[in-house]
């Protein structure tokens, strides 16, 4: 049977993993034979590399007939960093591809991540009194359109139901792009007094955004998993501390599991969530492009959603109020920014509270003379770390070399590996390799449980700290646009004064992308991220504090227009 067919479908999928991303090309723009996009998994049979990019097509032939393994990676982290990422997310079995442009399947070794973020989260709202509900999926056309700004905002990504089987239905209906306007008008139902305020519901769910340009896996698909809070108060002020304290939430997310840095601030006008008051933002820093990503938003809605749903209730004087609203929401995004933050040429490198498995276990035994010692001792030291919480696994395929097993699973990032040999067993001993940097070295059987989950907590805070110190040297201070654009070119964030003018910002904005065309000869590359800077938030206090940034001066001027500035700025190249 001909499987040339399938081998190319195959192929395909992996080329078209960023979409529009241009994955038949090097980073020089060298073409190249998509099927070498599988490189070879240490420890599996090699063929020797053609030295020139060029001869890619001739090693494509070649290694089909030997069928060498392609199971590793081949693209590289600095030079590469697209296909890097659409290698990883594939061959660590993160994602697998569907038939639908910008969906995709989240493989078991992804969505346990995800549990392991609602597991955290969950609870922790609970305590704040937040009960978990379900709404429906669709939304009428007049619900939608209910709050003009609101819609506006989502319009061009709203995916409508139109047609059940042949028939045209009489009034199209909304695939849920978020819940406001589903929610909304039960709300109205539901408050009637004061007594029935706060209302904290939330919902872990899917939603659809029609992205037109570029889906990229976790990052930018056309269907996502989030869970979204919707809160309703009698008062601006519980209102606002709810906001904040949501995101103390996703900040503890973002550090605390996924050893991810982030910075909290209050989004500018232009970039507020569409029909709210105000928008506050955890933001993310990709060191390997240089680009912001927003991490999650806990939005203060105002009053603006109960006038236009008439959310009122009656105070305990007997008047008739409108309630005080707040959204906010996390997504699968987070996923995808882990990967990016900490995976290196290798593949993944997952926090040890993120790892689905914390500590592979790979007894090396003579296949021919199989120890029992080794065997024991493997049983022994699986008891140990499952009593000691740890999430261990033992890797025991019969058909597969030590070599092969210690790259499949260093590809997908379990954060530790532990090797038992003859000898191990021998002096009750194991050696332990560390997936972060690489590090070796021998413990004792006794104690080992409380050894390695030391050592998994040491894992977890050096790799949060490691991933602040680049952050960090990478928020650039410009007090000037000479300075704004030097930090950019150098794929920094930038931190300047600013006068919080909605039309200034539209400037900064389209004058870098201009300047950006001008170095680089494009303003939007292939994947669709533009060379424009944009402002990522206002930073709180605490943050300025924590990066030694003084309060401005009240002769401060903003470092695009001139005019008398108000507020620090976070500025950068975004996703």
């Amino acid at each position: 049977m001909n499987s040339e067919p399938q081998e190319q479908q195959q192929q395909d999928q992996l080329v078209n993993v960023m979409e529009n991303v241009d994955l038949n090309t090097t980073t020089d723009g060298t073409a190249i034979d998509s099927s070498t996009t599988f490189n070879k998994v240490k420890g599996a049979p090699r063929e020797k590399k053609p030295k020139s990019t060029k001869d890619v097509s001739a090693l494509a032939t070649n290694s089909q007939k030997k069928k060498e393994n392609r199971e590793g990676m081949e693209a590289l982290k600095a030079s590469d960093f697209p296909m890097w990422y659409a290698q990883v997310v594939q061959k660590s079995e993160l994602i697998e591809f569907y038939d639908v442009s910008g969906c995709y399947i989240l493989r078991p070794w992804a969505y346990s991540m995800w549990e392991t973020v609602r597991e955290f989260f969950d609870p922790e709202i609970k305590k704040m009194g937040v009960d978990n509900t379900y709404f429906p999926l669709f939304v009428s056309a007049a619900r939608l359109n209910a709050e003009k700004d609101h819609v506006a905002g989502f319009s061009p990504e709203v995916a409508w139901v139109t047609r059940s089987g042949q028939s045209e239905l009489e009034e199209p209906v909304a695939v849920r792009p978020t819940s406001e306007t589903i929610m909304y008008p039960a709300f109205a139902k539901w408050i009637r007094s004061h007594r029935d305020l706060p209302l904290k519901i939330n919902q872990w769910s899917n939603v659809v955004r029609w992205e037109f340009k570029h889906p990229t896996p976790f990052l930018r698909s056309r269907e996502f998993l989030w869970q979204e809070g919707h809160t309703a108060h009698s008062t601006l002020e519980l209102a606002s501390k709810e906001v904040v304290d949501i995101l103390v939430l996703y900040k503890r997310v973002y550090e605390e599991l996924m050893a991810v840095p982030v910075i909290r601030g209050t989004k500018s006008e232009n970039e507020k969530f569409a029909g709210g008051l105000y928008t506050t933002t955890v933001e993310g820093f990709i060191p390997a492009n240089g680009r912001a990503i927003q991490g999650a938003t806990s939005h203060c809605l105002g009053q603006n959603f109960a006038k236009m749903f008439n959310i009122l209730y009656e105070d305990d004087t007997g008047n008739k109020r409108m309630v005080w609203q707040n959204s906010w929401g996390i997504t699968t995004r987070t996923l995808g920014v882990m990967v990016m933050v900490h995976g290196d040429d290798n593949g993944l490198v997952l926090p040890p509270k993120m790892a689905p498995v914390q500590c592979i276990i790979v007894p090396i035994v003579n296949k021919k003379d199989p120890s029992q010692l080794v065997l024991s001792l493997t049983d022994t030291v699986v008891d140990a770390l499952k009593k000691a919480g740890v999430r261990a696994k033992v890797e025991d395929r019969k058909d597969k070399s030590p070599g092969w097993k210690f790259n499949y699973w260093e590809l997908k990032g379990v954060p530790i590996r532990i090797e038992i040999g003859p000898r191990d067993a021998e002096n009750k001993s194991v050696i332990v390799c560390k997936r972060y940097n690489g590090e070796k070295c021998t413990l004792a059987v006794d104690g080992l449980g409380e050894s390695i989950s030391a050592l998994l907590r040491e894992i977890q805070d050096s790799m949060l700290n490691a991933a602040r110190v680049e952050l960090d040297k990478r928020i650039a201070l410009a007090y000037d646009w000479a300075e704004f654009r030097k930090a950019l070119e150098n794929a920094c964030l930038v931190l300047s004064p600013w006068c919080e003018n909605s039309e200034c910002e539209e400037k900064v904005k389209k004058r870098s992308a201009v300047e950006t065309k001008k170095t680089v000869g494009v303003e939007e590359d292939q994947r669709g991220l533009t060379g424009s800077a944009k402002s990522l938030c206002m930073p709180f206090d605490e943050e300025l504090e924590r990066l030694q940034v003084k309060q401005l001066e009240p002769t401060a001027v903003c470092f695009a227009c001139g005019s008398r500035a108000t507020k620090w700025c976070l500025w950068g190249r975004s996703y």
